[in-house]
């Protein structure tokens, strides 16, 4: 697929970028060609990494698990590379793509994964029973958390894979390849 809008000059931008990734992310690039959507694309992905109260692993898989499901090589690609940065268990991390066929997840996990699946799913198909599970075991503010967490997840997701940016290379760092998604 290729792009869908063209990349953007960043003014400057990029050190700080290339510092942390590597390279400059293809979506800010692209996004820039409308600074202000850019900014609070950023903003709002900076909060979110300031939220506390659900486990860092927790948001790391439920992320991935939106990108798989969308379709968002970008997402997994870069999800991957910060579960490895974030010291996740790597070979876990991997797996997220096959969750349901795979044994490296904990009940807490799977049940953090399908929600994340539920409600990415249009419409959402999230239960009852399945909010419950996670209000039990998390707590209200690392629920509320972990669903507006899961929810930027679409929203990054949804717009990487709609403007035609696919995956930079960011997991080639890792020494377990990401596993594929079942047909």
């Amino acid at each position: 697929m290729a792009l869908r809008v063209p990349k953007a000059q960043l003014n400057g931008l990029t050190d700080k970028m290339i510092e942390q990734f590597g390279a400059v992310p293809e979506p800010l690039e692209v996004m820039w060609n409308n600074p202000k959507v850019a900014q609070v694309a950023l903003e709002i992905g900076a909060k979110t990494g300031e939220w506390d109260a659900a486990d860092e692993g927790l948001k790391s898989f439920a992320h991935m698990a939106v990108a798989a499901q969308v379709g968002c090589s970008w997402c997994l690609d870069i999800g991957y590379f910060q579960a490895l940065n974030q010291n996740l268990d790597v070979a876990k991390a991997s797996q997220v793509p096959r969750w349901r066929e795979s044994d490296a997840f904990t009940p807490l996990e799977r049940d953090v994964l399908e929600y994340a699946e539920a409600m990415t799913n249009t419409p959402p198909t999230v239960t009852d029973e399945l909010s419950k599970s996670l209000l039990d075991q998390l707590g209200p503010a690392a629920m509320v958390e972990l669903t507006a967490h899961i929810a930027f997840s679409n929203f990054a997701t949804r717009t990487n894979t709609t403007l035609g940016i696919e995956s930079q290379g960011f997991s080639a760092a890792c020494e377990v390849p990401l596993a594929a998604r079942p047909a």
